[in-house]
């Protein structure tokens, strides 16, 4: 059995101020020509990036998930930390008939699904305050407490093929999960879980992290999200997870490519706007541009909007900024002047110190009201 896993779309998304829909839409389209040659899809939740998402956005899902239906590609979803568990299974019982699965709402049992002999069990993000309402009599402090509790009083036939799909922040004690600016994990690690917990599963299709990754082993993956949310992920290699299960589990990251990438560019604007180096790559991608210009710009973000015109951010690296970074906290401000205050914030925001014709003025400035001290 061949089957894709996908997690973290966040259809709907807005990044810097820019809608994400078309980049999705286009994804999207990829997507459904990699699941042509498998049996089944899987989605571990974050369907949506809001709890009540844009209508463009469920519009844009109900298509996929058509396209889905009628190439007879059953698909098997839960709901994630983004979404909510609620709106998402709405109607879920009645496009069951289609063979689409949706576990929303985590009722004190996991839903089972069997495709082809392998049995899949579909659990949509919890907390620990959801598993403890239906097992009051455990202890359960922790995530990883709450999806032990879940397994235990889950009767998995181990002599079968099994898959988990979950949406949980897994951890293995040798094995750094890496993670990015646009993921919200709890602080403090209390929602980590260990992945030995997933020991009686062959694989565990995971979502919540961005990044696509193994954990522990090659069979417990993120499969991380199909297109870039965040600068912090412009070396991220987007991808789609195809997962085979015969004897044995393997997989394959089938790359996508986006309709933008998402990408950063530092140096001085001169050469920025040069031919030079905006024809190297797509001047319609998503950039993050950090100007290294020791001289000020006038309207800097309209100048570089005219060659990059899908800019979200512009920083600036320069000596100024860097003595701003590494200059000391002002000493002894009470016994200082006026004039010596302001002469340690020139020097800060200029890195080098008033001429005596500026201390002059200045101290002429504070005199005019009375306190030069």
């Amino acid at each position: 059995m061949r089957f894709i896993h996908l997690s973290d779309l966040h259809i709907g998304k807005r990044v810097n101020g820019f809608s994400m829909l078309e980049d999705q839409r286009f994804i999207l389209k990829q997507i459904l020509e990699i699941a042509e040659n498998t049996d089944a899809a899987v989605i571990a939740g974050d369907v949506y990036d809001k709890t009540i998402p844009p209508a463009e956005a469920v519009e844009l899902f109900d298509e996929f998930l058509t396209s889905l239906s009628e190439k007879h590609i059953p698909v098997l979803i839960i709901s994630g930390n983004h979404d909510s568990a609620e709106r998402i299974a709405f109607a879920s019982k009645i496009i069951n008939k289609q063979n689409i699965y949706i576990a929303g709402v985590f009722r004190g049992s996991l839903d089972k699904i069997t495709i082809d002999d392998i049995d899949f069990y579909l659990m949509p993000f919890i907390k620990p305050v959801h598993v403890k309402q239906f097992f009051p009599d455990t202890k359960i402090e922790s995530y990883e407490d709450a999806v032990k509790t879940i397994l235990q009083n889950t009767n998995i036939d181990t002599t079968r093929k099994n898959v988990l799909i979950a949406h949980q922040f897994i951890t293995c004690s040798h094995h750094e999960t890496l993670r990015c600016d646009s993921e919200s994990v709890s602080v403090g690690g209390i929602d980590n879980i260990d992945v030995s917990v997933f020991d009686c599963f062959d694989y565990v299709a995971l979502g919540h992290i961005h990044n696509a990754q193994s954990i522990g082993r090659d069979s417990v993956r993120y499969a991380g999200s199909p297109l870039k949310y965040s600068f912090s992920e412009a070396r991220h290699n987007k991808s789609v997870t195809v997962v085979t299960i015969d004897e044995e589990v393997k997989t394959e990251l089938i790359p996508l490519t986006p309709i933008r990438d998402m990408r950063e560019i530092k140096g001085d604007i001169s050469s920025i706007l040069s031919p030079e180096i905006y024809t190297l790559a797509n001047t319609d991608d998503y950039v993050h541009v950090t100007l290294t210009d020791d001289d000020e710009i006038l309207d800097a973000i309209s100048k570089v909007r005219a060659v990059y015109p899908n800019v979200m951010a512009i920083d600036f690296c320069n000596n100024r900024t860097k003595a701003l970074r590494d200059v000391n906290p002002i000493e002894n401000t009470e016994q200082k002047s006026p004039v010596d205050l302001f002469g340690d914030f020139y020097e800060i925001q200029n890195n080098e110190k008033m001429n005596e014709d500026e201390e002059a003025i200045v101290r002429s400035i504070f005199e005019s009201y009375g306190d030069d001290r």
